[in-house]
């Protein structure tokens, strides 16, 4: 059971790092269709990255039941990073409400996690 979670935690967290770091090139690569931004490839990414964090968490803590919430911190967080992380670089949003429901997603997720972390 521990060598099948180590296995998912790798191809998560490989699928998941070349689509954070390079979104139009892995879709180039793979033949999917192309994108006109790097964001949903990059979210995608996040994402991908972040359940590779809780599924490792799950294999690697003695007792663990499920992904519970420290698998979920993970998550929130990466996905929070690599949100905030886009609109800084400008690979967010087009326009100022788009930006603003970012930053807002982007606190949302982090004070989530927070709690979470409170509740651990």
């Amino acid at each position: 059971m521990h060598q099948l979670l180590w296995l998912e935690t790798l191809l998560k967290l490989a699928g998941g790092t070349a689509l954070v770091l390079f979104p139009l090139t892995s879709i180039k690569v793979l033949g999917l269709p192309a994108a006109a931004s790097s964001f949903w490839p990059r979210l995608l990414g996040a994402v991908l990255i972040g359940l590779a964090g809780a599924t490792f968490i799950e294999g690697a803590w003695e007792g663990s039941r499920g992904l519970g919430l420290a698998g979920l911190i993970v998550i929130n967080v990466v996905s929070a990073g690599v949100i905030a992380l886009a609109a800084l670089f400008g690979g967010g949003a087009q326009t100022r409400r788009g930006a603003f429901a970012l930053g807002a997603l982007v606190v949302l997720l982090f004070v989530l996690a927070l709690v979470e972390i409170a509740h651990a």
